[in-house]
């Protein structure tokens, strides 16, 4: 059993029941029926069940963001108004790219021979998602694997199962068949089971680096294609033309949102030297006005962090940062696990401030000499999510933008996204796509259909034609 805590203000607010390892099996068996029965329906009929679930899901709003804001913290008014609306707009994609998933009319490729190239769904899916963005990641995750006509088992995080749980209700109201997108709750043990089930065909994890490779680990006896979306460590760059008041407010944006709680926030600045002490006191003026508060104050633009112990965490990588605080850089007094938007100037870059993950509200900022050195630092960590560049100079944008080993750079912001957008990195980030046409793609496979022209006919050896 998992107790749920409210990071708001730590009060307990109820109790899930791990699964046993036996039900995860049990789950496994029922998704695979529901498979057989999937895998068949036309591309019409799986668009019509997930778009009958995105109208579901918004007629849930309020439910939906009461289960979320309670488990996680965030304010709700960004899961109402941005969060949800964009799970629901996923949906509405996935939807019409059940439709897409054609195969190539390859042609004659070998004389007498058609050569048909058709996409086939994998099986069953087992999917981990994380406790940052429950709701959303499980739309990312189920989404574009049900499109392709797979079957789904998802393990929410323990701390955030709620949301997941709602989402499989609304599906088998959506009109899908019983069973083919199935929760189990509970910690690692019970990923595991999920991981090394044998009639799991597919592994889809979200998390952290070290998630990732205990994942991989778990797959290898049964050969599952696995699918990672794990941590990050995402640089800004800013240059010397650079507007800082837009850049300061993009990338504290970028670094605060959801707490920081976020494998593609914004954590490391590296500012032209010319322009670094200006740029400095800019992210500090745009951290001040960031207001932490009770997720149900429409004027509040951060939560807490989830738990106490990962506040502790996160103080911890402060406490121990080179450099020197310029803003924040506590824990904030009161109920909840609360911690004040930090910035930290002149970080070493070989630091563990900088190198690290800290998930958390914490800013770095370095200064650079010169675009190749820019370049340079911002590849220099394990990971490869995401990256931004700040220059009123397009033609260097581009150039940088081309040279950053990540998943995604935005040039003058950072964090919007979008459906038809892949999301995915490199590295220590993973790899695999969520979103877009390339999220559904994943979770199929091309299949070589060859049909000869003329009555078969004996060979006296087996010759290419």
């Amino acid at each position: 059993m998992t107790t749920l805590i409210n990071p708001a203000d730590g009060r307990t607010i109820g109790d899930v029941p791990d699964t046993a390892a036996e039900d995860v099996a049990g789950a496994v068996q029922t998704a695979r029926e529901a498979f057989e029965q999937w895998r068949d329906a036309t591309p019409g009929e799986r668009a019509r069940v997930l778009l009958r679930l995105a109208d579901l899901v918004e007629g849930d709003a309020d439910e939906l963001t009461r289960l979320e804001v309670e488990e996680t913290g965030k304010p709700a008014a960004v899961f109402r108004d941005g969060e949800l609306p964009f799970a629901i707009d996923n949906l509405r994609f996935f939807a019409g790219a059940a439709r897409s998933l054609e195969g190539t009319g390859a042609g004659v490729l070998s004389k007498g021979y058609t050569s048909v190239l058709v996409r086939r769904p994998i099986g069953v899916v087992g999917s981990i998602s994380p406790w940052n963005f429950p709701f959303i990641m499980a739309v990312w995750k189920a989404g574009p694997a049900l499109a392709a006509g797979n079957a789904v088992v998802i393990k929410p995080a323990p701390r955030t199962p709620r949301t997941t749980l709602r989402l499989a209700e609304l599906f088998t109201a959506a009109g899908a068949p019983d069973g083919l997108l199935q929760v189990v709750t509970g910690g690692a043990d019970v990923g595991q089971a999920l991981v090394t089930d044998p009639g799991v065909d597919m592994v889809s994890v979200t998390g952290s680096t070290e998630t990732g490779r205990a994942v991989m680990r778990g797959a290898v006896d049964g050969l599952k294609r696995v699918h990672l979306e794990l941590g990050g460590k995402a640089p800004a760059l800013v240059f010397e033309d650079a507007a800082l008041e837009d850049m300061a407010a993009g990338v504290v944006m970028g670094a605060t949102y959801n707490t920081g709680q976020d494998c593609t926030a914004a954590t490391r600045v590296y500012i032209d030297r010319s322009r670094y002490g200006e740029a400095v006191e800019a992210l500090r003026d745009a951290l001040s006005r960031v207001r932490p508060g009770d997720p149900w104050d429409e004027g509040a633009d951060i939560g807490p962090l989830i738990s106490a112990a990962h506040r502790d965490r996160v103080h911890g990588f402060v406490s121990r940062a080179s450099g020197r605080i310029v803003w924040g850089g506590t824990p904030i007094d009161g109920p909840g696990f609360y911690y004040s938007p930090t910035l930290i100037a002149d970080a070493d870059q070989s630091s563990e401030i900088v190198q690290s993950e800290i998930f958390g509200p914490v800013l770095v900022a370095v200064p650079f000499d010169g675009e190749d050195e820019a370049v340079r630092l911002a590849n220099d960590t394990p990971y490869g999510l995401a990256s931004s560049v700040w220059s009123a100079d397009v033609s260097r944008a581009l150039r940088v933008s081309h040279r950053l080993d990540v998943g995604v750079t935005w040039v003058n912001d950072h964090l919007p996204i979008a459906s038809e957008a892949p999301h995915g990195g490199v590295k220590g980030s993973g790899f695999g796509k969520d979103m877009s046409q390339e999220a559904v793609q994943e979770y199929s496979v091309t299949r070589h259909l060859m049909i000869k022209h003329a009555a078969p006919q004996a060979r006296d050896s087996f010759r290419p034609a």
